[in-house]
């Protein structure tokens, strides 16, 4: 272990998000390699930490002015043993090389876990479509795929769309490809019904969440109806994991954005949750504006000198971060346990700091790490691709049934795998161990590669 740590911080310096996600995995499967010695000499772990390709280029657009701008555009190859490599495409300012590494290396272990035949990867760019017009998006969803369009295909690469990358963006994206290759294929996923996309595709993450969590209730002999939810978040993920609750039951109190966080302690019901959806979805504003409408409701102002999110020293039963990476610190961890949370499942991708996921752990809360949790939306991109390869629709009442019986599968794929080496009950451990089991064995099976 101190071999990959040495190789990390000299190879990649400076790269603290791909760090902490190695080093997570890294702990978790440390028995699995004390029982396999052979997997040490064939170096998978250090063939695992490298991505197999980085594709680095620049984005010239011009916008609604005349004025020429340019961006950064990247992909992440990052492992390709059991399939394609599959995974998101960001658009966010926040956006760089470590980032991109460690959401494509956790998507290694989230693709393994849905059992479809999905390698990894992830990308995007340091473009903000905040304020940006119609057309200057898709002037740069033009320029910026012009380049991409070499390195992708549907049994090379398929990207979906994450974080400022929804409907909109991939279907320009989608468009230049389809004008570049003069070919009409699934090279994408979250695509538009009306063109190859499919159903649940949108809700998928949420719901499968939601699904999990349930999952993870019942297997200690109860259920998420009647539990009082904090939600952060108020895009796609925080919106359909709060009508999964709402839908079984749950109490939703709250939901944030960058500015801040709501929390309406009457509940979020499903007439709230339509007029959220139109805020954020169509007038892309702010969450302060639930407030100016359900005057019940209080809106709470991000500040940021404080050293703990407010969000996360509500009273409630069970907590679903949906925001963004390392969102919850280690005092926020204590809040959360002291206001009475007995389950965290994570829609974001590593929401939880180290620090954080110790607390959870050794306080014997539920915990469901997100390349668990959140792999519906991943699963349901995968069964898009199987739609799209045999020009079938499957109904809403298909997919969702299939994405809970994936959510089920890996619940179960979990519990067996962490108790098979020693942390019965541990989710985070046995999420590791049987992605991490899946993809070195395929990377053995195929040599030296």
């Amino acid at each position: 272990m101190l071999d990959i740590s040495r190789i990390l911080s000299s190879r990649d310096p400076g790269e603290k998000e791909f760090h902490q996600a190695v080093r997570e995995v890294l702990e978790s499967v440390a028995p699995v390699l004390e029982r396999h010695p052979e997997y040490r000499r064939e170096a998978v772990l250090e063939r695992l930490i490298e991505p197999e390709r980085v594709i680095l280029f620049r984005v010239p657009w011009m916008d609604d002015h005349g004025q020429s701008r340019v961006n950064r555009g990247f992909r992440v190859e990052m492992n390709s043993a059991i399939g394609p490599y599959k995974g998101g495409l960001r658009f966010h300012p926040s956006v760089n090389l470590s980032i991109l590494k460690f959401l494509a290396f956790e998507q290694v272990f989230k693709n393994s876990l849905t059992t479809l035949n999905m390698g990894a990867g992830q990308g995007g760019s340091d473009f903000d479509p905040k304020g940006k017009s119609d057309h200057e998006v898709m002037r740069f969803c033009q320029s910026f795929i012009s380049e991409l369009f070499r390195h992708i295909g549907p049994y090379t690469d398929i990207p979906e769309g994450d974080i400022g990358v929804g409907a909109r963006e991939i279907g320009y994206l989608f468009g230049m490809y389809k004008k570049l290759r003069n070919e009409f294929t699934g090279v994408f996923t979250g695509k538009s019904l009306d063109w190859g996309g499919s159903l649940v595709r949108r809700e998928a993450t949420g719901f499968g969440l939601v699904y999990f969590a349930a999952d993870m209730l019942a297997a200690r002999n109860q259920s998420i109806a009647g539990k009082v939810c904090l939600v952060s978040g108020a895009g796609n993920v925080a919106q359909h994991t709060a009508e999964k609750l709402i839908e079984m039951g749950a109490k939703v109190v709250s939901l944030s954005d960058s500015s801040g966080y709501i929390y309406d302690e009457e509940g979020i019901d499903r007439g709230k949750l339509e007029f959220v959806k139109r805020l954020k979805n169509i007038r892309r504003a702010r969450i302060e504006e639930y407030v100016d409408k359900y005057s019940q409701a209080t809106f709470v102002e991000r500040q940021s000198g404080l050293d703990y999110n407010p969000l996360w020293n509500l009273r409630a039963d069970c907590a679903f971060p949906c925001a963004t990476e390392n969102e919850i610190n280690a005092k926020d961890a204590v809040h959360l346990t002291a206001n009475g949370i007995g389950l965290i499942a994570e829609g974001a991708t590593m929401p939880s700091t180290p620090e954080a996921v110790k607390v959870f752990l050794d306080k014997g809360i539920l915990y469901a790490p997100g390349k668990a949790a959140n792999a519906g939306g991943v699963a349901v991109s995968g069964l898009e691709m199987a739609q799209n390869s045999m020009r079938l629709n499957w109904s809403q009442e298909e997919v969702d049934s299939r994405l809970k019986m994936t959510m089920k599968r890996i619940h179960r794929t979990c519990l067996d795998a962490a108790a098979e080496y020693g942390s019965p009950g541990n989710y985070l451990a046995g999420a590791n161990i049987a992605g991490f089991l899946k993809v070195v064995n395929a990377m053995l099976d195929q040599g030296l590669v």
